[in-house]
């Protein structure tokens, strides 16, 4: 009988790596600002305003990248209309799907549920639970669980989970850390995350749709690298 960690490994295994745009601090009612502003106080946070994308319900789903290791291949869900899969230029051999952040969340879904394995860097503790949450808020169904049962790999493998031993190492680094670490092409470039909201508010979507590429294809080469040595440890 196979154990979990060959079924992970044979199971089909896509990577998805998503970006938010988070609201302006305008945008936000009084009553959760206020709210927000009391909580900052309390725990010590800085610069509330302008995380508003780490905090789910405060920000919208621009882009959701995808890389199917086995054909090792990428597609990407960008804000934009049509509605339709067409090759996208800015990364060739890739596809690109546009439409509103409804129109993304259902075409997502409508895919995850035919993947076997998702494969993410911190995709249990922030891009899973804005996918549901955002999902729901749209009236949106989920077609998988991507925050369940934390300590198995056969449906969600989190590399950020793996390379903290779950949680027994004190520290977790950042994605662009371990792909220095391992050899893999680092994703950051001339753009980060922290300037997704810009480039979504001028209007700058394939440039973002680009960088969610570029984050998914090294969780996938991560992956590929960890998929020999520490992944097959984890039941």
């Amino acid at each position: 009988m196979k154990d979990a960690s060959t079924d992970v490994l044979e199971s089909p295994i896509v990577a998805f790596d998503i970006e938010v745009a988070g609201l302006e601090w305008e945008e936000v009612d009084e009553a959760t600002r206020h709210y927000l502003m009391a909580r900052k106080q309390r725990e010590g946070e800085e610069d509330i305003q302008n995380r508003l994308a780490l905090i789910r319900g405060l920000g919208r789903v621009v882009a959701i990248g995808m890389w199917n290791l086995a054909k090792d291949q990428g597609a990407v869900l960008v804000h934009g209309s049509g509605c339709r899969w067409e090759p996208f230029s800015e990364v060739p051999g890739t596809k690109v799907f546009r439409g509103n952040e409804r129109e993304l969340l259902t075409e997502f879904w409508r895919l995850a549920n035919d993947w076997g394995t998702v494969v993410t860097y911190n995709g249990r503790g922030y891009d899973g639970p804005v996918l549901l949450t955002r999902s729901a808020m749209l009236d949106v169904r989920p077609t998988r669980q991507l925050a369940g049962y934390r300590y198995s790999l056969r449906e969600h493998c989190d590399l950020m989970e793996v390379l903290n031993f779950m949680g027994a190492a004190r520290e977790s680094y950042s994605l662009d850390y371990w792909c220095r670490r391992f050899g893999v092409e680092s994703p950051k470039g001339k753009m980060d995350g922290s300037m997704v909201a810009q480039k979504a508010r001028a209007g700058h979507y394939d440039e973002i749709a680009e960088y969610c590429l570029r984050d998914t294809r090294a969780t996938a080469d991560l992956f590929q690298r960890l998929r020999p040595t520490l992944i097959p440890l984890f039941r």
